[in-house]
């Protein structure tokens, strides 16, 4: 079988875990870190916005209305979905490394963006603000497909899955900045600008300076994507995207050369067999496509749906979680300042205990258990979860069992990393052709960002129209849908991509025609 396949693909699927895989993932995890950053750590301060712009002199501290409580943490979500079709698209047409330094400036500028205001009054801010966190989704929806393909094809076909899910693993990392920066900045301006708390002083207790706090947390997420810059630029070009896309064998040698520091043959003629066989050329939205591929796409895009529906509903909204259950204390008890401070603490003990831990788990054990065994036990034990979550709803609110409540909640983060929130982003970028790949994982990746709109938007309306308790167990149902999509992906443990994609057949096809 393996004679069959080109040398140099041959050579990276053989090749030993060394220097170049551990560059290739802090340069492609860079951007995830800054992707979760930016995209969570608004949640961070949307009661400090609300606090701000929306006080209407009453007793109750000012919050966000529900409509622009939506848009701000779903518009980010609409440009993320534009930006995976987009850039996945693009990513195959004009090559990978062309790509990924668009995604990152896009997100350098406009997370600087984010922080500016035209404008004082409150509809130019928010106004402002989303229109800029649009075009931040875009750029970081050009990461997901980029950086999980750019992985896939330099990896190893022992330990790639693990490489892969390290790429993903920097998420949780960026989540975990998030809030350590929101707990630093809340702790400076608290030190230099001491305000009392809300029922002792409505007005006195967001002081003018509380402006500049959320518009620092947000600007620096700007900060790791510009370091990263230089070192995407010098990534060569994916071997397989070079040979069996552009068709050139003798730059993808030379390319691989330098990388594994070993000779690599160029193999011209089999580019040419290639091309003159055919076997493989068929189009996305060919009926050879459906045949081959058809319900592993429905499986890779039904399953990142459903699980983003619950993961982000769950991630965005957990303050209002804890406030209501009285984990976070009542608005009116704390200045604006330390309510940001308490909520950034609170999130960031989640990521520390759960949602982290629970991405290294997948690392270490996603080419050892395999990528389906993972995704259907997190699905599982977060259905199981939510349910223990919102059948007994009352009880948690009761003094003394908030600690149990948030223990269960962030099982069920630990279980959705250490689950489908990693295996989805990993199977799309294994199974599909190279020159589908990186739009394939685009497509699965934007039917999750549909998913995360639908858990951004509705949870709003649902916990004010349904409450809390209701809104858990309607996520418990969506895993519960995952866990039964689940069985439509293939098991892509310890194979080579071009097993996975059918292009090592077609090859071998190609090759008996020839001998005929």
């Amino acid at each position: 079988m393996a004679k069959e396949q080109l040398q140099v693909l041959n050579a990276l699927d053989a090749a030993k875990t060394q220097w170049y895989h551990f560059t290739a993932i802090v340069i492609a995890g860079m951007g995830f870190f800054t992707d979760a950053y930016d995209l969570f750590c608004i949640s961070l301060v949307t009661k400090l916005l609300g606090r701000l712009y929306y006080y209407d002199g009453s007793d109750n501290p000012g919050s966000l209305p529900s409509n622009v409580s939506s848009a701000i943490n779903g518009v980010a979500f609409c440009g993320t979905l534009v930006g995976q079709l987009f850039f996945g698209w693009l990513g195959d047409k004009m090559g990978r490394k062309r790509v990924y330094g668009m995604t990152l400036m896009l997100m350098v500028i406009c997370s600087l963006a984010s922080g500016l205001s035209f404008g004082k009054e409150p509809k130019s801010v928010m106004v402002t603000l989303c229109f800029f966190r649009f075009w931040l989704g875009f750029g970081i929806g050009g990461d997901y497909p980029l950086s999980a393909t750019i992985m896939s094809e330099y990896a190893n076909k022992k330990t790639r899955g693990a490489f892969i899910a390290a790429v993903f693993a920097m998420q949780g990392f960026g989540i975990l900045a998030g809030g350590m920066v929101a707990i630093i900045v809340s702790s400076i301006f608290k030190g230099l600008h001491p305000a009392p708390a809300f029922q002792f002083d409505h007005v006195g207790s967001t002081v003018p300076e509380a402006d500049y706090v959320w518009r620092i947390i947000l600007m620096f997420g700007a900060l790791p994507a510009l370091a990263t810059y230089y070192w995407r630029m010098k990534m060569p070009e994916t071997a397989r995207y070079t040979a069996l896309v552009a068709k050139n064998a003798k730059q993808a040698a030379s390319d691989m050369s330098k990388v594994l520091e070993v000779v690599i043959e160029a193999e011209e003629e089999k580019i040419e067999q290639q091309e003159t066989g055919g076997g493989n050329d068929f189009g996305l939205f060919s009926r050879e496509f459906v045949k081959r591929h058809g319900l592993h796409l429905v499986g890779t895009a039904t399953t990142w749906f459903l699980l983003d529906i619950a993961y982000y509903s769950q991630n965005l909204f957990q303050k209002d979680i804890f406030s209501a259950i009285g984990w976070i204390p009542a608005a009116k008890t704390m200045n604006a300042i330390e309510e940001v401070y308490k909520i950034a603490r609170a999130q960031t003990l989640i990521a520390l205990c759960s949602t982290v831990p629970g991405y290294w788990f997948t690392v270490a054990l996603i080419d050892r258990v395999g990528r389906f065994s993972i995704q259907l036990m997190g699905f599982f034990f977060m259905t199981v979860f939510m349910f223990a979550l919102a059948i007994p709803y009352h009880h948690w609110t009761l003094e003394g069992n908030q600690i149990g409540f948030v223990v269960m909640y962030s099982l069920t983060f630990f279980f959705a990393n250490f689950g489908p929130n990693a295996t989805s982003f990993v199977v799309p970028a294994e199974i599909f052709p190279a020159r589908l790949r990186s739009t394939c994982h685009g497509i699965s990746a934007a039917a999750g960002k549909a998913g995360a709109m639908v858990g951004a938007f509705g949870f709003v309306y649902a916990e004010n129209g349904i409450g809390i308790r209701n809104t858990l167990i309607i996520m418990a149902v969506v895993n519960v849908c995952g866990f039964f999509f689940t069985f439509l992906v293939p098991e892509s443990k310890g194979k080579s991509l071009e097993e996975m994609s059918g292009e090592l057949q077609d090859q071998q096809a190609v090759d008996n025609n020839n001998v005929v």
